[in-house]
């Protein structure tokens, strides 16, 4: 299939609410998030080094497979209850609704993963969101370099634009006194569990419990986005975007369901990822189980979010009309 012309003489309607602010000329928009350097960043850098290395040479000398228990159980928990349902569906898109002590809970989660604090965490996938949008954008924000140096640049650099966009996070997320403390603290936020392992288990379950979480969170964050990005299948386009998201099928249970990237790309503000038969989504189930115990409510879908002019549907139909998984209400064009 030939690629879609970009749209140069106007931004997406779908930017207008968007947190980070279009600039009034559309090659003043793209010029902000293409024109910039990647530089190392030490904290950053430093951070991810130090888990790596506790959980490789740690880890090594003092595996157990109670230790190795922890891991997995931990690993599968923040992966789910924080960066998959806290920190993405709820934080940043809002796609759904729950109690504000569920919510700091999820998100709490969420800063165990080890990425960065909430708001730095909202302001990060914003940029990079509105970037991919716009019809070119800095390589860094598309991972479009090689898997070497666009693991280098993720995991330990940052871009530094030189005329960056305008972030305005709301205040339900910028101006709660919970979230600028985790967003202080996040690095801290992992001690206390640091301590607790060592009473339980010593350094063994320090480096797997801790090390070894952080380094798998952080890893694999940049290893499915590089993937996401690159290689995948597709059943949705987003026309005139400098970057299309990608489905990686094989990722769907260690990711949580977060690996329905192309699905994302399309109905950025739905709960549910996995729309396609057979593709699993493990937040999803969650979301539906607090649901019917009723701690969860409103969840959103494709067909309550606004049309996407700009969205063009690959496959000759939508999904199936499964539970909550109706006819999403979208402009589609169909191959």
């Amino acid at each position: 299939m030939p690629a879609t012309p970009a749209l140069p003489d106007a931004l997406p309607a779908s930017l207008g609410a968007h947190r980070v602010r279009s600039r009034a000329r559309p090659a003043d928009s793209v010029r902000s998030v293409s024109d910039g350097l990647v530089a190392w960043e030490p904290v950053r850098s430093l951070w991810f080094t130090a888990m790596a290395a506790g959980a490789v040479v740690g880890g090594a000398l003092t595996f157990s497979w109670g230790a190795f228990a922890l891991f997995v159980v931990s690993t599968a928990a923040v992966l789910l209850l924080g960066h998959s349902l806290g920190m993405h569906r709820k934080l940043i898109h809002d796609s759904f609704e729950c109690p504000k002590w569920l919510e700091y809970l999820l998100v709490y989660c969420g800063v165990q993963v080890g990425l960065a604090g909430p708001l730095a965490l909202v302001r990060t996938h914003d940029l990079r969101d509105y970037a991919q949008r716009l019809p070119h954008c800095h390589d860094y924000l598309a991972h479009r370099r090689g898997f070497l140096r666009d693991a280098w640049w993720q995991l330990h650099c940052e871009l530094r634009l030189r005329a960056p966009p305008k972030i305005e996070i709301e205040s339900r997320i910028a101006d709660d006194r919970v979230y600028r403390f985790l967003q202080r603290t996040w690095m801290w936020q992992h001690l206390p569990w640091a301590l607790g392992f060592y009473a339980l288990g010593g350094w063994g379950w320090v480096f797997w419990g801790v090390c070894a979480r952080v380094t798998a969170g952080v890893f694999g964050h940049w290893l499915v986005g590089y993937f996401a990005h690159n290689h995948g299948g597709m059943h949705h386009e987003v026309r005139g975007a400098a970057v299309q998201g990608r489905n990686v099928r094989f990722a769907s249970l260690l990711t949580m369901g977060e690996c329905w990237h192309n699905n994302h790309h399309a109905f950025p503000g739905s709960a549910r990822l996995g729309l396609y038969p057979g593709e699993w989504d493990p937040g999803w189930w969650l979301l539906r189980a607090l649901e019917r115990v009723g701690l969860v409510r409103g969840l959103r879908l494709p067909e309550d979010l606004p049309p996407r002019e700009e969205l063009q549907c690959l496959d000759a139909a939508p999904p199936t009309r499964a539970e909550h998984t109706r006819a999403p209400a979208q402009t589609w064009v169909s191959q």
